[in-house]
């Protein structure tokens, strides 16, 4: 337990240090002004030691005391430590202004040894319980952050899901949109699926669905882009400022990485290994048209993937205002 006394007068700090030594507080410092208490508080933190209470004097040669504690509660790092005041004036408006700057208590001139120790007790134990109320938010917070996370991600891919695929593209439809910007949407179908699932089960479908979760994620670099499982055996890729030709890159660099992990499939008519289709669409948004058909042209561009023979990317241009109205 550290104890910081801020007092101009040696002989008060000597007394009160000699107090807390006999109630059983023997770690102790001491300032003679603000300046020099303000310069301890800081070396004691960076040192990771801190300060658990300090013992102020209301009249201090370069502040007011009540001055000082504002100035320290201003402080996030030191914002939790308890400050008893100590006065030599008995009088209501000094206690008031010394509880509205964020004292925690005070002391009258002179100070006994058994006030002080109680004093001392009812400080320490607010500030446990204060720490201990900061240490419940935090948990609470990173729970609700890890709440978010959760409600966000696929749970068997690790990947984002649906409901933040669909939230996301909003929001980068409009902030591309404000800025003329193009933007990519890839579509992915991995070819023959439910033949590999009732060749090798479940489980081996799960294993197959992450590694082609983790190749599309492979070939997706900037940290605007977004890989998302679309549901079952479908994903979607959203690429803000990219046009038809970064999308179509994009596409490629999928086909080389699902390759590459040559994942058997022993029941597919496209090729010994799995394999997905690809639809690619791309363009600037504007007050014609609008993310659904954004969605709706990657779907037509896969869906004529699939019709082609699979293991292939087919592209479809963003409608245009009178093809919307058609």
């Amino acid at each position: 337990m550290r104890i910081l006394i801020i007092d101009d007068c040696s002989t008060d700090s000597l007394h009160i240090k000699g107090l807390l030594s006999q109630t059983g507080y023997t770690d102790t410092l001491a300032a003679t002004s603000f300046k020099e208490a303000l310069r301890i508080l800081g070396d004691m933190d960076k040192a990771g030691l801190g300060v658990d209470l300090i013992l102020m004097d209301v009249g201090l040669p370069d502040t007011d005391g009540i001055a000082g504690t504002l100035t320290i509660k201003a402080h996030n790092e030191f914002e939790d430590i308890p400050i008893i005041m100590i006065t030599g004036r008995d009088d209501e408006e000094t206690f008031d202004r010394a509880f509205a700057a964020g004292a925690s208590d005070f002391i009258v001139k002179p100070v006994g040894k058994v006030e002080l120790r109680a004093r001392i007790r009812s400080a320490l134990q607010l500030r446990r319980e204060l720490l201990r109320g900061k240490e419940r938010e935090r948990e609470l917070e990173r729970l609700a952050r890890k709440l978010e996370r959760m409600s966000n991600q696929d749970g068997l891919t690790g990947i984002a899901n649906r409901r933040c695929f669909d939230d996301t593209l909003v929001t980068e439809w409009v902030r591309n949109g404000r800025e003329d910007n193009p933007i990519g949407l890839l579509m992915i179908d991995i070819d023959h699926f439910k033949h590999y699932n009732d060749a090798l089960g479940h489980v081996d479908g799960d294993a197959c669905l992450c590694a082609v979760a983790d190749a599309i994620k492979a070939a997706v670099h900037r940290p605007g882009d977004m890989v998302a499982r679309y549901g079952g055996e479908e994903f979607v890729v959203i690429l803000p400022n990219t046009d038809y030709e970064g999308a179509k890159a994009v596409a490629d660099n999928i086909h080389a990485n699902i390759a590459e992990t040559s994942i058997d499939h022993p029941n597919s008519s496209v090729s010994c290994s799995v394999t997905v289709s690809i639809g690619v669409t791309a363009g600037v948004p504007t007050c014609h048209n609008s993310p659904e058909h954004l969605v709706q042209s990657a779907d037509r561009a896969l869906y004529l993937a699939k019709q082609s023979g699979r293991n292939r990317t087919e592209t479809i241009a963003l409608p245009g205002p009178d093809e919307i109205r058609h």
